[in-house]
């Protein structure tokens, strides 16, 4: 199956968090969208991976998701080396996504930045002829997505660019309160974390709701790039 775009980020809730409104709108338009998570997230103060893997597939049903999968890494520790470069290599010249997300180019938590370097690091290897991997036992063709953008999660940086997310956040809303182990419960009896606080939901919100209002919407998601973007028509901007 090839994806139009691949979400490629450290743990099960960073799309929920940070793009999923992104991801569900060009579903509804149409495109091919999909996930792949490179942990279990297994050190989370709260819930099981266990746990965590019921929720994130219930919120991939939300978000409408045609694919989502888990590549396994070692939560915490995954590093940007060469073999955790040929397993995401692989899945991108799997799915061939025109277009691949991932987390904060930096962010308060490690393994997001580490994260975001090691899939710009895979985007790059994958498009090298002399990088041979394989997939089902067959060899596979080198690619190199179009366009890699990085999202933003707890800390704040300011956009490149900004999704409009309005139509569906009342989807997104659901699909991050899917995850029930992580945030905020009043009835929850598990520790409290930095995420699960009533004030990083609200926080969350206001942001969407800032960057929308900057576009003229009422919510919006907001990017980093490296890269200058460019259009052919300049009425393709909102």
């Amino acid at each position: 199956m090839k994806l139009d775009i691949l979400a490629i980020v450290a743990h099960p809730d960073d799309v929920e968090l940070s793009f999923g409104g992104t991801l569900l709108t060009h579903q509804m338009q149409g495109y091919k969208t999909g996930i792949l998570d490179l942990t279990k997230g297994e050190l989370g103060t709260r819930g099981t991976p266990e746990i965590r893997a019921r929720e994130a597939k219930d919120a991939a049903e939300i978000l409408k998701l045609s694919v989502r999968e888990n590549l396994g890494l070692d939560d915490g520790f995954f590093e940007n080396n060469k073999e955790n470069q040929i397993k995401i290599a692989e899945q991108i010249r799997r799915f061939q996504p025109r277009i691949v997300i991932t987390n904060s180019i930096y962010d308060r938590h490690p393994d997001h930045t580490r994260g975001a370097q090691l899939v710009e690091t895979s985007c790059f290897i994958a498009g090298l002829k002399a990088v041979v991997t394989t997939w089902e036992g067959a060899n596979q063709d080198f690619y190199r997505p179009e366009k890699l953008y990085f999202s933003i999660q707890s800390t704040a940086h300011e956009p490149d660019l900004l999704v409009d997310v309005s139509n569906v956040m009342e989807e997104r809303r659901a699909a991050i309160n899917a995850f029930k182990s992580q945030f905020h419960d009043p009835k929850s009896k598990e520790p409290e974390t930095f995420i699960s606080s009533e004030g990083f939901m609200t926080m969350l919100e206001s942001r969407a709701r800032e960057w929308g209002q900057r576009i003229g919407v009422e919510y919006a998601e907001g990017f980093k790039v490296k890269h200058f973007m460019g259009v052919r028509d300049l009425f393709d901007l909102v």
